[in-house]
C-alpha cells in the first residue's frame, strides 16, 4: 500500500467520524486509568457496567487505597479475571499514592512501572489522558491495518511500529481510535461488513464480502 493510498483511507475515516474517543467511561486520567487496566480481556460494556457502580464510591487512588483488594472485588467480579486485577488496580492506585501524590503521570517510564499496566495501557492513557501521539496496538488495530494492509506486521509490537512509522503526524493523536471502531464494528473478525465500509475500494484485502449488515 502507497502513502497516497493511506491518506485517503485516514481522510475519510477522520471525516466520518472527526474527534473519536473510547468507549471506555471516564472523567479523569485515574478513572482512565483503572478503566483500561480492567479492560484487559474483557469488553468496554462490560468494564463500563463495573465502573458505573465503582467510580461514585471511589474514583480516585487515595479511594481506591482505602477501599481495600477485597472491597474492589465486590464492584468489579463481573468482569474477567478480577482477582488478580483487582490486587493490580489496589496497588497501582497505593504507589501512586505513595510516589505521585495520586496524580497519575503523564510519563511512560512511569506508567510501565505500575502493576498491571504494560505497553498498550501505557499507550491508550498517554494518547487519550494527555494528548500523545501514541497508538496502542490491539486485536482490533492488529486485524484491521494487516487485512487493509495499511500496516502490516506479525506482531503488535511490529504494527505499532509501522503505523508510527506511516501514519502522517496529522491523524497520529486519533488513528487507533479510528482503527479500533472500525475493526469493532465493521472490519469485524469473522465476516467483515465490507459491504458497508467507507474504505472498501481503498482497501487491500483479498476476500472481500458484500456483507453490509
Amino acid at each position: 500500500m502507497n502513502n497516497t493510498k493511506r491518506r485517503e483511507i485516514l481522510t475519510r475515516l477522520r471525516d466520518d467520524n472527526p474527534h473519536p474517543t473510547t468507549e471506555l467511561n471516564f472523567s479523569t486520567p485515574f478513572e482512565l486509568l483503572v478503566a483500561v487496566t480492567l479492560s484487559a480481556q474483557s469488553t468496554d460494556v462490560g468494564v463500563n457496567k463495573a465502573t458505573d457502580k465503582l467510580f461514585p464510591i471511589a474514583n480516585t487512588a487515595q479511594a481506591i487505597s482505602a477501599l481495600g483488594e477485597d472491597g474492589l472485588k465486590e464492584y468489579i467480579k463481573t468482569i474477567g479475571l478480577f482477582n488478580s486485577k483487582a490486587k493490580n488496580v489496589h496497588r497501582l492506585s497505593e504507589i501512586l499514592v505513595e510516589k505521585y501524590n495520586g496524580e497519575v503521570p503523564e510519563s511512560r517510564e512511569a506508567l510501565e512501572a505500575l502493576p498491571g499496566v504494560g505497553r498498550k495501557t501505557a499507550n491508550v492513557v498517554l494518547n487519550t489522558a494527555f494528548g500523545w501521539p501514541t497508538i496502542a496496538v490491539d486485536t482490533h488495530i492488529y486485524r484491521v491495518s494487516n487485512r487493509t494492509k495499511l500496516a502490516m506486521g506479525k506482531t503488535v509490537e511490529k504494527v505499532e511500529e509501522k503505523l508510527l512509522k506511516v501514519v502522517p503526524k496529522e491523524f497520529k493523536v486519533d488513528v487507533h481510535h479510528w482503527l479500533i471502531l472500525h475493526g469493532r464494528y465493521t472490519c469485524v473478525a469473522r465476516k467483515p461488513r465490507c459491504g458497508a465500509c467507507i474504505i472498501e475500494d481503498l482497501c487491500e484485502f483479498k476476500d472481500k464480502t458484500e456483507y453490509a449488515e
